[in-house]
């Protein structure tokens, strides 16, 4: 019941950390057999191995802790290709809120999971930009990631 109740609670604050529209089925999560250090330079190799640039990690379980809660490994892991980031940023300014994609990776016991929101929620978000294609890519190369990271 403990377990259950702690991954409620990460899950929840997993979930502010993406914009408050998101549902659970705009999500891409999994739960990754391996312990969180373990887990995590998994999925900063896969990351990079999709051709990405890990731009920054926050570590989010520090705030938590020093605000009272007990939690466990939180990070969130900013990621995407520096050149498209200024490209994209300088053509849709609006996008900046969402760029660079964003990971959330954090510990359950002997298990960490993984969770983003899907790139493709994007085009509801944005249908006048015309960047299907683009959101499209990204979502693929994030699912390879999190599957990338889950097969290890």
């Amino acid at each position: 019941m403990r377990s259950h109740r702690k991954t409620l609670i990460s899950l929840l604050l997993a979930c502010l950390i993406l914009p408050l529209s998101a549902l659970a089925d705009d999500l891409i999560m999994r739960r990754i057999a391996m312990a969180f250090p373990e887990a995590m330079n998994a999925l900063q190799t896969s990351i990079a191995e999709e051709g990405f640039t890990v731009s920054r990690v926050q570590r989010v379980d520090i705030g938590l802790t020093s605000s009272g809660y007990n939690t466990a490994e939180y990070r969130i892991v900013f990621f995407m290709r520096p050149d498209e980031v200024r490209h994209i940023v300088k053509e849709h300014h609006e996008l900046i809120a969402f760029l660079p994609l964003k990971i959330t990776i954090f510990a359950e016991g002997s298990e960490t999971i993984v969770v983003t929101l899907n790139p493709l929620k994007l085009n509801e978000f944005f249908p006048d930009l015309k960047m299907e294609k683009e959101f499209s890519e990204w979502s693929d190369k994030v699912v390879k990631i999190l599957d990338r990271v889950q097969a290890e």
